[in-house]
């Protein structure tokens, strides 16, 4: 922790910093500049809130050398995070990027989700998603069919082999979504919903905690730590897109270069939703295209047997023959990178 000391500051505001932090069993270093005076304090960050430093007279700015979130961090764990199913499908590290695939919503007619379910599994899915519980901004939207969405998903798990991941958006429902769903998804609109990330932490299930579309990458990270900390270790990160100012062209702006920059700071594993961060079919291809090359384990895509009567996202949903292409063109894109990294390691 770096604190930067105002031009006129005196000894006694200085030794004060200094005085409150060695009480913290921090190590200190002054640096007495011409018009700063910097001190450099060395020790368990965590002991200390920088904006309770920066109350202290005399104080101008606090920089934080070690990024807050401990435990999503690359410094508590040097190796990628591995989550491993017992069907074997593999989320993280070097493993081939796993596609989620599915409706955005469940709807009434059991027979689409299981032809759209087998279609994925047919073109190289391994995990279907579709919303039980729907948060929609408008209140006269479709709400999903919730427990008995739940049950059409878990019956089409049984009949095709896929793992589940659907959305939780209540404490009070989340004992429910972890008896039917192998992944549980956090949606952006939670992000920042504590009280449900707490619960999330002490279930036994994977998480897959998607990025609000207004959240900073270190505000990402610090709800991916809520869960860590409450003792689940099996979190996902979702790109999703984040607010931008065209919106009549993209839904959201896909913020292709944080896949990178998590698997920089963060051990976890990085999924990218370009269905939700474009909102037009004709851009979940090439989207899907440049995750993957930007180093991210998978992608998550909606699909429909017939999207013009799609209970939601229809506009984003792709037919199940352009999936089964996307499917096609990915499997070529993977040999590609795989050949690239066979000659890099040469």
């Amino acid at each position: 922790m770096i604190i930067i000391m105002e031009p006129g500051a005196t000894q006694a505001q200085i030794d004060n910093v200094v005085e409150h932090l060695e009480s913290l069993d921090f190590r200190i270093n002054i640096n007495y500049g011409e018009v700063y005076t910097v001190i450099a304090a060395i020790g368990d960050k965590r002991l200390v809130q920088p904006h309770s430093i920066n109350s202290f007279d005399g104080v101008r700015e606090v920089k934080l050398i070690q990024e807050p979130f401990k435990l999503a961090s690359r410094e508590s764990k040097k190796d990628d995070t591995v989550i491993e199913f017992s069907n074997g499908v593999k989320i993280g590290g070097n493993n081939k990027p796993v596609i989620m695939a599915g409706p955005c919503s469940v709807e009434e007619d059991f027979s689409s989700l299981l032809e759209i379910a087998t279609a994925a599994k047919d073109a190289g899915a391994e995990i279907l998603r579709g919303g039980a519980f729907k948060p929609r901004t408008s209140p006269y939207d479709f709400q999903g069919m919730e427990e008995k969405g739940l049950k059409y998903l878990k019956e089409a798990s049984e009949k095709t082999g896929l793992l589940v991941i659907t959305e939780v958006m209540d404490t009070l429902d989340l004992p429910l979504v972890c008896d039917y769903a192998d992944i549980v998804q956090v949606g952006a609109r939670n992000m920042q919903n504590f009280k449900l990330l707490k619960a999330i932490g002490k279930c036994n299930k994977p998480v897959m905690l998607k990025r609000g579309p207004a959240a900073s990458i270190r505000e990402f990270l610090l709800a991916a730590e809520h869960i860590l900390y409450n003792g689940n270790e099996n979190v996902i990160l979702c790109e999703r897109g984040i607010k931008g100012f065209d919106t009549h062209y993209t839904r959201n702006v896909l913020d292709l270069a944080s896949v990178p920059v998590l698997k920089k700071y963060s051990h976890l594993p990085v999924v990218v939703d370009p269905s939700h961060a474009t909102g037009k079919r004709y851009l979940i291809e090439p989207m899907s295209k440049a995750a993957i090359v930007s180093g991210a384990n998978g992608l998550m895509v909606e699909i429909h047997n017939n999207p013009d009567k799609a209970y939601s996202d229809g506009a984003q949903s792709l037919p199940l023959p352009q999936f089964r292409q996307l499917m096609k063109h990915l499997d070529c894109l993977f040999k590609v990178l795989d050949e690239t990294n066979d000659l890099t390691t040469v």
